[in-house]
């Protein structure tokens, strides 16, 4: 059995790093649209179902995108979608700080900025660090690259409610563009494709079509898929709408900033500690449990008097939960299938979990707008959490038998 140590001395650092950079930084503004929101809608006078059209559509994009550009990542170069990325994150940010019609932000901010974050997201850099890594250091790589989306998250909560105070929010966005403008510069580690990087000698040719139609006939992936969406629902709904929720019943809104910085730094917590434990318990156990958590948190936090106190004690359960689904779900893929096509397979998965997203932040908008309330929404969230961890127990975590008779034990 290898050592922790010399586990730790193979790791690919520079490619790890690089990585998690990216993904903190497409991470951090998509986070952050929750804070522009009220003062975007009071200076312009549109109402929150245009906003959480826009929201909606970045989540759908990216999602759509998602498979396209893993499947790019895979033959042609994860480097040269980053560049994507980046480029097309500053055009989004750009239009919506300065669109003068609903179009413009659901262009900009909507699908501009979903085809950046599709671009730079999970499936594309956790494909890369899977190409370079062993079987035994996955789990733990995707944890850190998965923390880095957090970190993302609780720097800039803060960062973006401090420029909205000092410079506004329409100026705020135009920084924002700017600093995307550093992804393409950290992207030249990762420029390998599939066939590069150190573990691919060990992956099995296989065409496009042949990878799709095999994990399509895949019992177990198509669980995974179903089960994610759920994640894309629950998380999606709360970053585009906790901000104005607090504002509604009553809590200053400085918690609101507390809570979404709270959530990036337990998610980091919660991203390594999923890392740690998807390397050594049940993928599929483990996601069934994170699901069952978030159900009983959101529905403790309707139920009990909502308090600041309450916010926090929410804001950190939840960000434990955050995003610690992702090493796990993309641990799963990549032992079903390899790392061959494990960018258009994960990112498969993802556009799943952004059709989830697309239809929180819009439901949030639109049955607010008509009911006055979120609460639909909530508990919509509560029993999907439930469904979710049923689809997830009868999952196998194990190759599929092209993969087996590959490489028999």
């Amino acid at each position: 059995m290898t050592k922790p140590s010399a586990l730790a001395s193979q790791m690919p650092w520079l490619i790890i790093a690089s990585g998690s950079l990216i993904v903190m930084l497409v991470f951090g503004p998509r986070s952050a649209m929750g804070f522009f929101q009220l003062p975007m809608l009071s200076e312009t006078g549109w109402d929150r179902s245009t906003f959480g059209l826009a929201m909606a559509l970045q989540n759908l994009f990216w999602g759509l995108s998602q498979p396209f550009f893993g499947a790019i990542a895979d033959r042609f170069g994860t480097a040269r979608v980053l560049v994507a990325s980046g480029v097309l994150y500053a055009v989004g940010l750009l239009l919506m700080a300065h669109g003068t019609a609903p179009v413009w932000l659901h262009v900009g901010g909507g699908m501009l900025v979903g085809l950046a974050v599709g671009a730079g997201s999970f499936s594309v850099i956790l494909s890369a660090f899977a190409r370079n890594v062993t079987p035994q250091q996955r789990s733990m790589a995707f944890g850190i690259g998965t923390a880095a989306g957090s970190a993302g998250m609780f720097l800039f909560a803060p960062l973006s409610q401090t420029l909205i105070n000092l410079y506004g929010w329409s100026d705020s966005l135009v920084i924002m563009g700017g600093l995307m403008l550093i992804i393409p510069l950290l992207a030249f580690p990762l420029k390998g494709n599939a066939n590069s990087g150190t573990q691919s000698a060990s992956s099995v040719q296989q065409s496009v079509g042949q990878a799709l139609r095999e994990a399509f006939a895949h019992q177990s992936y198509l669980l995974l898929v179903s089960g994610f969406f759920v994640c894309g629902f629950q998380v999606a709904f709360i970053t585009a709408h906790f901000p104005a929720y607090l504002g509604d019943i009553g809590i200053d809104a400085k918690y609101a900033v507390i809570a979404m910085a709270l959530i990036g730094f337990f998610n980091i917590i919660g991203s390594l500690g999923a890392g740690w434990i998807g390397q050594r318990y049940s993928k599929p156990y483990f996601l069934a449990y994170i699901y069952i958590g978030r159900s009983i948190a959101v529905t403790a936090f309707l139920l009990l008097p909502q308090t600041p106190l309450s916010v926090i004690v929410f804001a950190t359960v939840m960000g434990l939960l955050w995003l610690s689904t992702v090493p796990p779900t993309n641990g799963l893929v990549a032992i079903m299938f390899g790392t061959r096509h494990l960018g258009l397979l994960g990112g498969m998965v993802f556009l799943s979990h952004q059709i989830g997203s697309f239809l929180g932040v819009w439901m949030g908008g639109y049955l607010y707008d008509h009911f006055g309330s979120y609460d639909p929404v909530w508990w919509l969230g509560v029993g999907l959490g439930i469904f979710a961890a049923i689809v997830h127990w009868p999952i196998r975590e194990r190759p599929v038998e092209r993969l087996l008779a590959a490489n028999p034990a």
